[in-house]
């Protein structure tokens, strides 16, 4: 954020900078909501800067965005709970698809000439869809950004997944700087693999992503009560955690807590039905499908229940909320290590599925969460510092950019 003298926030002036963002968005909503906090931050603090999002993810359009922000919808491509993908429109191959999301791409960048291009997780897009155009950009001059979740997955599997493709070398190839969101402190998210000198000089950990409420726009479901707000993100591998949930509100009529259950918008439709009727027998319970301002309705909360998604860590240190967190751990770890290393510092409590299963495991968690310690109060550094980070570093990338031209236009 940029301030006045005065102490006031101000956006700086820039004529016509373009930042063109990936996001590949195949299962849940973190890499397009990732995405959407930096555009926002960046278009907030820079008067003048464009930003185009390129996104998979199905419900896009669902999102608010501010001005001189907007997203091109490429078509979704859905990832299975076993790792494997397929094409949403079920008439049309996954290689079409894939055809169609690559040449979407690169006519996306050849028009809209961006001055940097940020690539969200996937270091050469879903299958490989986005290094043709890393290619072109990369010749044409554009800074080429690859933006890491502070924990990909377990090193072991990380390691596998890369040396098939040749991932290491095609990014220290090709981008000329690695943001890990996250502080160094907190996990390296390349811990474990061998990775160049040359890399390891580009690796920018700017830490956390700190959320906000939106102004304007409020959420229909806004409450003013005590509640727990149960997230599953996007919902689509979330069922087990939220009838965990329930059956500790059946199995335990101690507990009287008032909760709001939000399935998110991928859980397959016979689980969202199930879920929602289920959640109909419990007084305490009510269940919404998805709202759009999901951060009105974790500041609102007395404590978070989640699986501990990136998004939704950054939003529980950022509201300073008590949190439960039951991690996926399968197919990627990323969750579960996330989970563990929070827990450790004391921000977050933790229960494993196998424990969450329990319904007298979970209703002792549950009744414990309102009376718990703040993130705050854990003794450890937040690091909310990455957004901020971000934009001090696209400043003087801009800056260098109107110097240059400045030069050229003199000679």
């Amino acid at each position: 954020m940029l301030f006045t003298p005065e102490g006031t926030p101000m956006a700086r002036r820039l004529e016509d900078a373009r930042i063109l963002m990936y996001s590949h968005d195949t299962f849940g909503l973190g890499h397009l909501r990732r995405c959407r906090a930096i555009a926002h931050a960046l278009v907030e603090d820079y008067r003048g800067l464009n930003i185009l999002i390129i996104s998979g993810a199905t419900i896009a359009g669902a999102f608010d965005y501010r001005a001189r922000v907007d997203f091109v919808k490429i078509p979704s491509v859905i990832k299975l709970r076993n790792g494997e993908y397929t094409s949403l429109a079920s008439h049309i191959d996954l290689h079409e698809t894939l055809k169609m999301r690559e040449s979407s791409i690169r006519h996306t960048a050849e028009t809209f000439q961006p001055d940097i291009f940020i690539v969200d997780k996937e270091p050469m897009g879903l299958k490989g869809e986005v290094e043709d155009t890393l290619a072109y950009l990369k010749a044409r001059g554009t800074v080429l950004v690859l933006g890491l979740r502070e924990i990909m997955d377990a090193p072991h599997l990380l390691d596998a997944e890369w040396k098939r493709n040749g991932i290491m070398q095609k990014i220290d190839q090709y981008y000329d700087s690695v943001w890990v969101y996250g502080p160094p402190d907190f996990y390296d998210p390349l811990i474990g693999l061998d990775v160049p000198v040359s890399l390891r000089r580009k690796m920018d950990f700017v830490g956390f992503l700190q959320r906000s409420v939106s102004k304007g726009k409020t959420s229909i479901h806004a409450r003013k009560d005590n509640y727990l707000l149960v997230t599953t993100g996007g919902g689509g591998d979330g069922s087990d955690l939220v009838h965990d949930v329930m059956n500790a509100y059946e199995a335990d009529p101690t507990l009287t807590q008032k909760a709001l259950v939000v399935l998110g918008p991928y859980m397959p439709a016979a689980e969202r039905a199930k879920l929602v009727q289920k959640g109909e027998a419990i007084p305490y319970i009510e269940v919404i499908e998805f709202d759009n301002h999901m951060e009105e309705l974790i500041d609102g909360a007395t404590g978070v229940v989640a699986m501990g998604g990136y998004n939704t860590y950054c939003e529980i240190l950022s509201f300073d909320k008590p949190a439960l967190i039951v991690p996926r751990v399968k197919p990627r770890e990323e969750q579960l290590l996330r989970a563990k290393r929070a827990s450790e510092l004391g921000l977050v409590d933790m229960l494993l599925p196998e424990q969450s299963v329990d319904p007298a495991i979970m209703a002792a968690a549950l009744k414990r969460l309102p009376s718990r310690l703040p993130p705050s109060k854990s003794g450890s550094n937040m690091h909310l510092e990455g957004l901020d980070h971000i934009s001090q570093t696209v400043g003087r990338w801009l800056d260098g950019r109107a110097t240059h031209l400045a030069v050229v236009g003199a000679e």
